[in-house]
């Protein structure tokens, strides 16, 4: 375990840490009008977190499994060629979700808007958000392949991997303490946080895939054209 790889961890989960699911909800949510607000956040924060945490563990296992099966094949030049289609492929897909590009073309902007309710309804959504987000959780993927091929033990990635879920729910947890701390003071600058997000969720998505695609293919052309046999 190098300091670089936890830098790159750390990286991802900051990046993560302000997709839809971890950051625009939990801003919904501190806004809403009831008392209970404060409960309702970190059940749904709890919730999001666990998730996370068993879809990382579950792919763990599998790509660990994979490369022992797989390793030689998984280190080889087809492979990097596959990871660089990909990276590049992601890359362009994020221009997919650009909003200048989708009104360009006529499209119109994707903008979503959660609903708040009891805890029930707060597991729910944040199950909902997570297996939506489980297509689009890239950074998460990325951050799940490069422990795997780092060859750590399981003492090792799982306090990564825990520690990963934790860096990406603290954003809504710091504005949730400074909620608390200056009170309806903060209201109006949540309102505007929370107006910027859902105006540039699209975009936020956009810059996720491009840095993911752009890091994949990096590493993949860093192999191929300039690393000697």
């Amino acid at each position: 375990m190098t300091i670089g790889l936890m830098l790159t961890l750390a990286a991802l989960a900051v990046i993560d840490s302000t997709s839809f699911g971890t950051l625009v909800i939990p801003v919904y949510l501190l806004l809403a009008s009831e008392r209970s607000r404060a409960t309702r956040l970190l059940i749904y924060l709890g919730t999001i977190a666990v998730f996370y945490f068993l879809v990382g563990v579950a792919l763990m296992l599998g790509l660990s499994a994979a490369m022992e099966s797989f390793g030689d094949a998984l280190h080889s030049r087809p492979a990097y060629w596959a990871q660089l289609a990909l990276g590049v492929g992601l890359f362009v897909l994020s221009y997919r979700f650009d909003p200048k590009w989708r009104a360009k073309h006529g499209k119109p902007e994707r903008r979503l808007e959660p609903r708040t309710g009891g805890p029930r309804v707060m597991v729910l959504l944040a199950l909902t958000a997570g297996v939506i987000e489980v297509a689009t959780m890239v950074p998460y993927l990325a951050a799940v392949g490069v422990m795997t091929t780092s060859g750590l033990a399981a003492g090792q990635w799982l306090p990564l991997l825990a520690g990963y879920v934790i860096v990406m729910i603290l954003p809504p947890l710091a504005l949730m303490g400074l909620r608390g701390i200056a009170g309806h003071r903060l209201e109006p600058k949540l309102e505007r946080l929370r107006a910027w997000l859902t105006k540039h969720s699209a975009s936020m998505v956009s810059w996720t895939l491009a840095i993911v695609g752009f890091l994949l293919a990096r590493d993949a052309a860093f192999y191929l054209f300039f690393q000697s046999d």
